[in-house]
Parts: C-alpha cells; structure tokens; sequence
C-alpha cells in the first residue's frame, strides 16, 4: 500500500486551511486517512504551519511519500534535513551526536532568518501605516487651509458691504443738520423784528 502524506482540504470559501493528514494514496483528498500530524493555514501573513514533527519524521522513516506542497512545508521545518542526517548515521557516515549538532545548527539559522523576516513583514506595515497617517495629515491641512481661505473671503466680503453703508449714513446726516442751520438766521431776523416793533411803540 503507497501512503502518502498530503493536505486534506477545509474550512469555508476562499478561507481555506488544510489538515496535514497521513493517507493511502488511492483514497480522496477529503477522504479516509489513516493519522493526521497537523494543520497548514494560509491565510495569515507568515503561513501557520502546525505539526507533530515526531509522527511526520516516523512516517518519512517508513517510507511515506510527501506531495510537493507538504515536501516544502516539511523541509522548512527540517526534517527533510533530519531524515538525510539519520540515513547518514544508519550508514555510519556520521554519529549521532554530529547529527544531532549539525541539525540544532540549521534550526538555529532557520529560527534567525524567520524572526528576521516576521520583522521585516511589522517594520513594512508600520512604514505603510506611517505613510497613510502622514498622507490624511496633509489632506486635513489641505481642507482647513481651504476652509480658513473661505472664511477670510466672507469675511472681507462683509466688510466690503458695511463700508459703503456707513458712507451713505455719512452722507444723509449732513443734509439733514443743513435745514436746521437755515432755521437759525430765520428765528434770529424774527427775533430782530420783534425788537424793532417794540421800540416804535
């Protein structure tokens, strides 16, 4: 029987994840497997890969075949490598305590070059939030410049209307001080008659 270890597909429309499933090769992709050693979810940034790496290095061991997919997954967790350092030691080639050294070296470099790319990934949003935050903070200048431009004008508009309302208020008032000033001279030549008819009397 040809088992293979390979993905088993669910979860809803266009949110897919995967069961990392250990299976026989003639059964469905979503059908009967015989262990499942872990889960692969897609759709975060950095793709979660979930795994019981003991069970998945005992299956390789025993010769279960990898798709291309779960091939990938398996040697970006090291076990591909594992399984090449442990056929060295079955063939004498190196013993166990080499193996073991060389294999925590690679995943040290590994665990280095993954928290290095996970920062890079939070340093490029936090530049793309930056820019955005920079970018609003131009726009709401732009528009209280504008609005402050608009005031400036209603209010030079209103100021030009009131002037020459004050000018015409100018105007009217000594026209009508002028009559006043006729009526003096009048009361005065009257008051002057007045006088005169008294002294002929």
């Amino acid at each position: 029987m040809a088992v293979k270890i390979r993905l088993a597909r669910r979860g809803r429309k266009k949110l897919a994840i995967y069961d990392v499933v250990v299976a026989d090769a003639r059964a469905p992709r979503d059908g009967r497997f015989i262990e499942k050693i872990g889960t692969y979810n897609p759709n975060t940034p950095v793709a979660a890969i979930e795994m019981d790496n003991e069970k998945a290095f005992q299956w390789l061991m025993n010769g279960a075949q990898p798709t291309d997919t779960v091939r990938a997954m398996l040697s970006y967790r090291g076990l591909l490598y594992k399984k090449h350092l442990q056929i060295g030691v079955i063939k004498g080639a190196m013993t166990q305590e080499d193996a073991d050294k060389k294999l925590e070296a690679w995943m040290k470099d590994k665990e280095a070059s993954i928290e290095g790319k996970e920062k890079s990934l939070a340093d490029k949003k936090a530049a793309e939030k930056k820019e955005r935050l920079e970018a609003e903070a131009k726009v709401n200048e732009a528009r209280a410049e504008a609005i402050k431009k608009r005031q400036d004008e209603a209010e030079a508009a209103a100021k030009a209307a009131e002037a020459p309302a004050e000018e015409e208020a100018t105007e009217e008032a000594p026209a009508e001080e002028a009559p006043k000033a006729e009526e003096a001279p009048k009361a005065e030549a009257s008051e002057e008659k007045s006088e005169e008819e008294k002294k002929e009397d």
